[in-house]
């Protein structure tokens, strides 16, 4: 019998849900069993929120040490819970098709985000959620008081259906992918709220000296995703923000007819009560390498730098 491939993964419902995903396709290329290995990271153990825990590589480190050590052939992440920097021993060998990139609201009674009652309480552990749902609330008059939690799922959406909460605001993403998506009471247009960087998208990962695998792990990689995760990850690291900072951004593709020929990046950065946002897109040609998918996060990240975006991260990653 053919030896498993074993998949390193979180333990949470979702993350078993997308390994889930990723073994299957796997098996169907390879013709080999592939074993889930479930990982408990920093990040599933802390109770503190993200930002005070740093954010950046909480979920990945563990994951990542047991690649290293052998313990496991390959890996999956949610992407946006990477750090920008790629290590040198380790590949990220696919990034297969993205899920839907919006942010969604679970509110009680049925709720759109207008329909919430004055001084509403919205769940979310995003600094990046909470600065832009309460701009939004802001230009629109609207009275919302944003409460940091922390959880799984089923932890979020249960303060809404115990009555702690009037809402959350949740990855739709996440919810495609455990079949809950028919909980969403509304899904937020990502001109209210950008999604964090790389959001809706998974990372495949292996050992660099894991070549032949890598070559059967990229037949999983969907380009377009790459290129786009890529510049929103640009953005990111330019702006010297981690992973758990306010930063918004969404890069997609302009369609004229049946022709795509343009990429357009956007990103937002805000103080988290809304009172100071910048708001900033590019437009350029669709990127045709990782480096020009890297210079157009760039760009945008420092035309959102001198329009002052430094000063609304708090303390940026080093």
């Amino acid at each position: 019998m053919t030896n498993a491939l074993k998949l390193g993964t979180r333990r949470s419902k979702l993350a078993m849900a997308q390994s889930g995903q990723i073994a299957e396709a796997v098996r169907q290329i390879t013709g080999r069993p592939v074993e889930l290995v479930e990982i408990t990271t920093y990040g599933d153990i802390s109770r503190e929120q993200l930002a005070q825990i740093g954010g950046t590589g909480v979920f990945a480190t563990a994951l990542r040490d047991a690649l290293l050590g052998g313990e496991v052939d390959f890996a999956v992440h949610s992407l946006k819970d990477l750090p920008t920097a790629q290590p040198d021993n380790l590949l990220l060998a696919a990034v297969p098709q993205r899920e839907d990139v919006r942010d969604v609201l679970v509110a009680r009674d049925g709720l759109t985000f207008e329909q919430l009652p004055p001084g509403a309480r919205i769940g979310t552990g995003s600094p990046r959620r909470m600065s832009q749902l309460n701009s939004y609330a802001r230009v629109h008059g609207l009275t919302i008081e944003t409460v940091p939690i922390r959880g799984n799922i089923d932890t979020r959406v249960g303060f809404v259906r115990s009555g702690e909460l009037d809402a959350v605001v949740l990855a739709a993403a996440g919810l495609h992918r455990i079949g809950r998506i028919d909980e969403v009471t509304e899904f937020l247009s990502v001109d209210v709220v950008l999604p964090a960087p790389g959001q809706g998208a998974l990372a495949v990962e292996c050992a660099a000296t894991s070549v032949d695998l890598a070559a059967v792990l990229a037949e999983l990689d969907d380009p377009y995703t790459r290129a786009a995760v890529t510049a929103e990850r640009s953005l990111l690291a330019a702006l010297e923000a981690g992973c758990s900072a306010p930063v918004g951004a969404l890069a997609d593709l302009l369609v004229d007819g049946q022709v795509v020929n343009e990429m357009r990046l956007r990103g937002a950065v805000g103080t988290p009560d809304g009172a100071e946002l910048v708001q900033l897109s590019i437009t350029g040609p669709v990127p045709t390498s990782h480096n020009d998918a890297m210079t157009l996060g760039r760009e945008l990240a420092s035309e959102m730098l001198a329009k002052g975006a430094a000063g609304l991260m708090g303390e940026r990653a080093q």
